[in-house]
C-alpha cells in the first residue's frame, strides 16, 4: 500500500507541475495564486516538482530495497507541508495541505512496513 500512495502522490506532483510548467500563468490565475514576475520561477518551481517525483520512483518501485531513499521520500512531504504552511502566506497553505494529504498515509504505511 505504501508503494501505491507514493504513485498516486508523483501522479498529483505531475498533475501539478507539468501544467504550470508549460502554462504558468494560466495556472497561478487558475489557482488565485498571485503572478510571479518573471514566470520563469513558477516554470521553474514546476520543474524541481517533475524531478522531486522521479526522486520517488525508487520508493515506489521497492520500498524495501531503497528504505532510505523511501524514508526520504516521506521526510520530503513533511519537509513541503512545514514550508508552505509554516512559512508561507495562507494562499499558499495548500500546497503544504497536499503534502500533509501524502505524508500522513505514507509515515504510517511505512512505518508498518518496517515491522516484522
Amino acid at each position: 500500500w505504501f508503494s501505491r500512495v507514493v504513485w498516486l502522490g508523483i501522479a498529483a506532483n505531475l498533475g501539478l507541475a507539468l501544467p504550470t510548467l508549460l502554462m504558468p500563468a494560466r495556472m497561478l490565475a487558475f489557482s488565485n495564486l498571485p503572478i510571479t514576475e518573471p514566470l520563469l520561477w513558477t516554470q521553474f518551481s514546476a520543474l524541481l516538482l517533475v524531478l522531486l517525483s522521479a526522486f520517488y520512483v525508487p520508493a515506489a518501485l521497492d520500498p524495501r530495497r531503497y528504505r532510505l531513499v523511501a524514508w526520504l521520500s516521506v521526510l520530503a512531504r513533511l519537509a513541503g507541508f512545514i514550508f508552505f504552511v509554516v512559512f508561507q502566506p495562507r494562499e499558499y497553505h495548500m500546497f503544504g495541505y497536499f503534502d500533509l494529504a501524502f505524508f500522513l498515509p505514507e509515515v504510517a504505511l511505512l512505518s508498518l512496513a518496517g515491522r516484522p
